[in-house]
């Protein structure tokens, strides 16, 4: 199974047909396994990765850095979950080190990134304190390079 899903992650297009001939085992067998993998919620599902900046949308990306006190019995779950069903929060993670949780957003202008950690996330019971960083350029994201000219990268040699 793993060698499934470590194809499926680097590109999900791929067909049944041409996994299971890559895999050396019927598409019967392949179907099974995704409909296992997808209904044991392993597979969570399939992404594009876009590039946004090409298309002309300008949004706004940051990472917030956010530090809390964790509940009584629950921990840290509690906090990142009202965290995370904000529609403008595109991922949650618990850290360690220097912060608790990171926090990526995306809005249309700063200002409603800034709106939306002053008036929603910093006012969070729990939430102690939040560092912004923005986003201004990605250059390479999941693995894939955003913007590579399909250039030859190889060094020149002259005579």
């Amino acid at each position: 199974m793993r060698e499934l899903l470590e194809l499926l992650e680097h590109d999900a297009r791929r067909s049944i047909k041409e996994l299971a001939t890559m895999l050396g085992r019927s598409e019967y067998e392949v179907e099974e396994q995704m409909k296992k993998l997808e209904k044991d919620k392993i597979i969570l599902g399939y992404n594009t990765m876009i590039d946004w900046q090409k298309y002309g949308n300008n949004t706004v990306t940051a990472i917030i850095e956010v530090n809390v006190t964790p509940q009584r019995e629950f921990g840290f779950d509690a906090i990142a979950e009202r965290i995370y069903r904000f529609d403008e929060v595109k991922t949650v993670y618990l850290m360690s080190g220097g912060f608790d949780l990171l926090v990526i957003i995306e809005g249309k202008t700063l200002n409603n990134i800034a709106d939306f950690v002053a008036r929603r996330l910093s006012t969070i019971e729990g939430v102690t304190s939040t560092r912004s960083h923005f986003m201004l350029k990605p250059y390479k994201k999941d693995g894939i390079i955003i913007g590579d000219k399909e250039k030859d990268h190889r060094l020149v040699i002259t005579p």
